[in-house]
């Protein structure tokens, strides 16, 4: 009996070292958290240029408060959300509370992440700790002088601003539809840099029951475009193949991605299922045109447009053409491009002055971004170019001044 008495109680340890373990990791909800985190593009904030995925440090210029960094979301249990539960992910999400009960920033989109379902949320949670490599990095404060620094003002934010609710699907509309909805209002967050904001950055529509939801926005020195049906500045003669082209290769027959823009495609949309696109595609397609008015035609200086017209012959004509019509999808087409007629002229303004980072699809980088001509081109030079190029072709928008390209490229310096 003393002699099995060692082997028993090995048995009875093994057996209780086998029931104490982990269960092992549901690498379908892994994987299906790693699908919905690229179709909410959190790479595209939380994982800065030559950084570790996911380890923060993305430096956003926030209005009043000044200079951000985006928050390591690795699962390092020292420096990024390694220590949260389901339930404080899910808080830190949807309602922008950290672990330690510390406001986020609604620079961080929760607003619209308040949408996600509860299944999804999971899913995320079961990927940033089991499927993301977690990486030692400490997170860095604002760029702000006390007391912007406060967060308990965020409270009252929240209090005043945030709908904490989950997204309902609406019973009069197609699957398709509030599939959709869903991803634009929720996951994708598209209003967090497509909707116009009020005085306290708060998103003046969180979805289509508001007027100006996805009707473009100035944001950071760019302007995100008009998505709804507006026919000159929007997607208004867009079909919805246009559409989920273009979210699937960033260019079509109308126009082609540049700036922030060039992220969502390279580390979100193009990754998503032809199904979710086109449900997008079909959500857009159903917003009613929304947006500031076109300007009306002749009220453009002529020395400009001849300035114009020299500028473009040796800066533009190469790739965009003499019609101004491109070759699509490789090179961008600027007669009746919407970007090139939306009246708030910063997009314009900021890919002339800074360029663009190049589309990457597939792994294959586009082979004719936008350089930039900040060196090349004066303030004065790059204003007659764009006002040429926004009224030929049978465009017609505001004229662009040198002040406003000057103050551009102050504000832009070398960060862009």
């Amino acid at each position: 009996m003393r002699t099995l008495l060692p082997a028993i109680l090995a048995l009875l340890s093994t057996i209780g070292i086998a029931r104490a373990a982990p269960p092992a990791p549901d690498q379908t909800l892994v994987e299906r958290g790693r699908y919905l985190a690229q179709a909410a593009d959190c790479a595209a904030c939380h994982s800065a240029k030559g950084k570790a995925p996911f380890a923060g440090g993305l430096k956003m210029n926030a209005p009043v408060i000044g200079a951000i960094y985006t928050t390591n979301i690795t699962p390092d249990p020292e420096t990024g959300i390694g220590r949260y539960t389901e339930q404080e992910f899910a808080r830190a999400l949807r309602e922008g509370v950290a672990k330690d009960g510390h406001n986020l920033y609604p620079a961080m989109p929760y607003p619209s992440y308040a949408k996600v379902s509860n299944d999804d949320v999971s899913a995320l949670y079961a990927y940033f700790m089991l499927g993301v490599k977690p990486v030692h990095q400490a997170n860095r404060a604002p760029d702000a002088p006390w007391p912007l620094t406060m967060r308990w003002p965020l409270k009252l934010w929240n209090m005043l601003f945030l709908e904490d609710r989950r997204f309902a699907p609406s019973p009069d509309k197609s699957l398709e539809w509030n599939r959709g909805a869903y991803l634009v209002q929720g996951l994708g967050h598209c209003g967090a840099c497509h909707t116009p904001r009020g005085i306290a950055f708060q998103e003046l529509a969180l979805d289509d029951r508001g007027s100006q939801f996805l009707s473009g926005a100035a944001l950071d020195g760019w302007f995100a475009s008009n998505l709804t049906g507006n026919a000159t500045t929007g997607l208004g003669k867009w079909s919805g193949e246009d559409i989920a082209r273009f979210l699937k290769t960033g260019a079509n027959t109308h126009a082609t991605a540049f700036g922030p823009m060039t992220d969502v495609i390279n580390n979100s949309t193009q990754w998503m299922s032809d199904k979710d696109l086109a449900a997008i595609a079909v959500y857009l397609k159903s917003l009613p045109a929304s947006g500031a008015p076109t300007a009306p035609a002749g009220t453009v200086d002529p020395a400009t447009m001849a300035h114009g017209a020299q500028v473009y012959q040796n800066f533009c004509v190469a790739c965009h053409l003499p019609n101004g019509k491109g070759t699509a999808p490789w090179l961008a087409p600027l007669a009746g491009n919407p970007n090139v007629l939306e009246p708030n002229p910063l997009s314009l303004i900021n890919v002339t002055l800074n360029g663009t980072p190049a589309l990457v699809i597939d792994g294959i980088p586009a082979p004719y971004p936008m350089p930039a001509h900040r060196h090349a081109l004066s303030d004065a030079d790059i204003a007659a170019a764009l006002t040429f190029t926004r009224n030929s072709w049978g465009n017609h928008a505001p004229a662009i001044t040198a002040n406003d390209v000057t103050k551009l490229r102050q504000q832009t310096g070398n960060d862009q």
